[in-house]
């Protein structure tokens, strides 16, 4: 049964096709994939605030919490052993994405979600019996390859099942699924901080282990992607008969014909890493680079995985920052689903830039109110408390609206299949790098900066909002395998396509 909905994109360029439910159900299962990182980074800054974990774990952290009145609001949690539990993760996905991209280019799409389901289960359930930091350690690291691999491929996944005129809408259900993931960690963190002893911390981790069950149990049912297909040698003819399948109609010779042509050049890449640094690779290059870590630079992070400890610091009970960092997340994965109605019609760059305002606001207003209001010691007062709540709110609605999601779809639908798992593995770990690093530095950077920490991170959206502007292209309604001709077009990028339109037709339109 297929939605009768016709492919007609932007540029003269169009495909043949519907949307089905095959496209639908396989999509909605993929996206699941990012409950795995929702989750994770939802769950880890409430444990983190819990003071039966912290008693266990990290007891220098809790002595100075509570009884050390003359350390400053702002150094609190200053303990790079409780920084190496949230970045270790990180370091342990940004490995494992290298080895996900061979995995996704030779054996595909679905195999590289499987491992992830697989790994982050694991480490899940390591994670809940833990009974010490060398157990707990570990477990972070299985859950970094869980989400390396789930990271890597996911968002390909959904790019190339996609028809070009939905792409952004279903390519968001991924920062959906990240968010939902974690609201729901936030929901559990809520209400097992009540539960007396180890049992609270152990349910909230452990509990990681229901996503990865979801997306193992409907990954096996998961279909290749037909490029997937094609780039492995697969026989074409299958290919073709998915194609139909997923596009709902019998004509899809000219969509397949372009798979072809991509899937023929890619073969001639047999070092795609060291391909991706040619010239012709710039804009690409680049954009692999450049959106992930603007994306981390945000201070998104930041919110995430500290939100219940930056409500501390403000003044909050630990149930009331709990509780703040539910409504949190509620909220901003609220403005998610309301950007992916849009996103296919107002394109990237418009949406790119209200999330930038809306954030260098925001974190313009917090820092100042946190400098004004937020002495060494003492609590800040209700009512400005609450405003940063506020305020933390509405950065994070900007974020989910804009550099959240959509710094998964652009790098997924940018890049020609010949270096697409190269450049989506370098995409994803320059995110974790970045995010390594935030999250090892951060709260030593909030003990020395104070509220010059939210200036900082200020200072880098208005930068990227200036990014965006000048040099990234919009993409909506193009054919992923047609990409090309954004590039060609750009006013500046074009440069580095003149001496490569002869020799390399396949790359034209």
């Amino acid at each position: 049964m297929a939605v009768a909905v016709a492919i007609n994109t932007s540029e003269g360029l169009q495909y043949n096709g519907k949307i089905t439910w095959l496209v639908t159900l396989s999509c909605i299962i993929a996206a699941s994939g990012g409950l795995l990182f929702g989750y994770d980074t939802g769950v880890t800054g409430g444990v983190t605030s819990m003071e039966s974990f912290l008693k266990k774990f990290f007891p220098v952290v809790y002595k100075e919490m509570k009884e050390d009145t003359n350390l400053s609001n702002y150094c609190k949690f200053d303990s790079q052993l409780l920084t190496s539990f949230s970045s270790s993760l990180y370091i342990s996905c940004l490995i494992a994405s290298f080895l996900a991209a061979t995995v996704t280019r030779d054996y595909g799409r679905k195999p590289s979600i499987i491992i992830g389901g697989v790994a982050f289960l694991s480490g899940a359930v390591l994670g809940g019996v833990a009974e010490n930091i060398y157990m707990l350690i570990i477990g972070r690291l299985l859950l970094g390859v869980g989400i390396g691999f789930t990271n890597q491929s996911v968002p390909l996944y959904l790019s190339e099942m996609a028809p070009p005129k939905s792409r952004g809408a279903f390519n968001y259900g991924f920062q959906l699924c990240i968010g939902t993931g974690s609201v729901l960690a936030s929901l559990i963190n809520y209400g097992t901080e009540k539960i007396k002893g180890d049992w609270g911390w152990r349910i909230s981790l452990a509990t990681a282990a229901l996503p990865a069950l979801v997306l193992l149990a409907g990954a096996v049912f998961l279909p290749e992607t037909p490029n997937s297909l094609i780039q492995q040698g697969h026989d074409y003819e299958k290919a073709k008969r998915l194609l139909q399948r997923i596009r709902g109609i019998d004509d899809v010779e000219e969509e397949l014909d372009d798979l072809v042509r991509a899937s023929n050049a890619s073969k001639k890449i047999k070092h795609p890493f060291k391909k991706i640094l040619q010239r012709k690779y710039r804009p690409q290059l680049v954009m692999s680079v450049a959106i992930p870590f603007f994306q981390q630079v945000t201070g998104i992070n930041v919110i995430t995985f500290y939100a219940p400890i930056l409500f501390l610091t403000i003044g909050s009970g630990v149930s009331s920052s709990l509780l703040s960092a539910l409504v949190l997340g509620i909220v901003a994965t609220s403005m998610t689903v309301i950007s992916s109605f849009i996103v296919d019609k107002l394109g990237r760059r418009v949406i790119f830039h209200a999330g930038g305002i809306t954030m260098f606001i925001t974190q313009m207003l917090i820092g100042g109110i946190m400098a004004a209001k937020l002495g060494e010691h003492g609590q800040m007062s209700q009512g400005y408390s609450l405003l940063v709540v506020a305020l933390i709110c509405i950065y994070s609605c900007g974020f989910a609206f804009s550099w959240g999601p959509l710094g998964w779809l652009v790098t997924s639908e940018i890049f020609p299949l010949e270096i697409r798992s190269a450049a989506q593995s370098i995409n994803v770990g320059v995110s974790f790098f970045c995010s390594a690093l935030i999250s090892q530095t951060f709260l030593a950077m909030l003990c020395h900066l104070k509220y010059g920490a939210f200036f900082f991170f200020g200072v880098w959206v208005a930068l990227m909002t200036v990014f965006v502007y000048l040099l990234l292209p919009e993409t909506k309604n193009i054919p992923i395998e047609k990409m090309d001709t954004v590039w060609r077009k750009h006013k500046f990028w074009k440069r580095f396509y003149k001496e490569n339109k002869i020799q390399e037709p396949f790359l034209s339109p």
